[in-house]
């Protein structure tokens, strides 16, 4: 009797633990990913052959998709970041649900290389436009399931409110997606401007965790 007492303290600790998953592996894994994309992006650039100013000239288009990415995935990272030190807790709804952000952020790499190695031809910037929409809409999805195992009344969900930001970047990468077989650079100008909205500093998840 009593190692059935034993064995039934074991898996009731076993299932509150699992109950409330801790968010470090989470963090530290996604981390992780981020900085491999990265790497690979820089990885990309090849060192040109030439010595003067004129062999760079074919790296122009490759170095810019790089600029662009970098601060994509810059934001990702800084919001990624700043929506984690708003909870505590994770499960495994939220665990699949940073895995899908962190699939289409993995595609960031090679969507960037095929733009710039094209000089930012229809397709490739089209392509690109989707990958930024998903990775867009993943992260939704990755804030509401945040959001619902917390909580409407919890900090995340005060400080985030209705997401103005990540509503209005999906409408602008809808209307990116086609324009760029009309103009790919219009296309890629409402790519920049939607980067520039996220740059702007948001203050909202600082502000609410500093009141509690």
């Amino acid at each position: 009797m009593e190692r059935f007492g034993v064995a039934a303290r074991h898996l009731g600790y076993l299932q509150r633990r699992n109950a409330y998953m801790g968010k470090g592996r989470l963090e530290a894994f996604s981390d992780g990913v981020i900085a491999i994309i990265i790497t690979i992006m820089v990885l990309e650039i090849k060192v040109p052959h030439g010595f003067d100013l004129a062999a760079l000239r074919p790296l122009i288009p490759i170095f810019l998709s790089y600029v662009l990415s970098f601060i994509y995935i810059g934001i990702y990272w800084n919001n990624h970041h700043h929506l984690l030190q708003a909870v505590r807790q994770v499960n495994g709804r939220i665990l699949w649900a940073n895995l899908h952000l962190l699939f289409w952020l993995s595609l960031i790499p090679f969507v960037t290389g095929w733009m710039g190695e094209n000089h930012f031809a229809a397709m490739p910037v089209a392509l690109y436009g989707t990958v930024l929409m998903l990775a867009a809409i993943a992260y939704y999805i990755l804030t509401r399931a945040l959001i619902s195992y917390h909580g409407k009344d919890s900090t995340l969900a005060i400080a985030v409110g209705e997401d103005f930001k990540g509503k209005v970047s999906v409408v602008f990468y809808a209307v990116a997606i086609p324009l760029a077989f009309v103009n790919s650079w219009f296309a890629c100008a409402l790519y920049v401007l939607v980067a520039i909205i996220w740059l702007i500093p948001d203050r909202r998840i600082e502000k609410t965790l500093s009141e509690f």
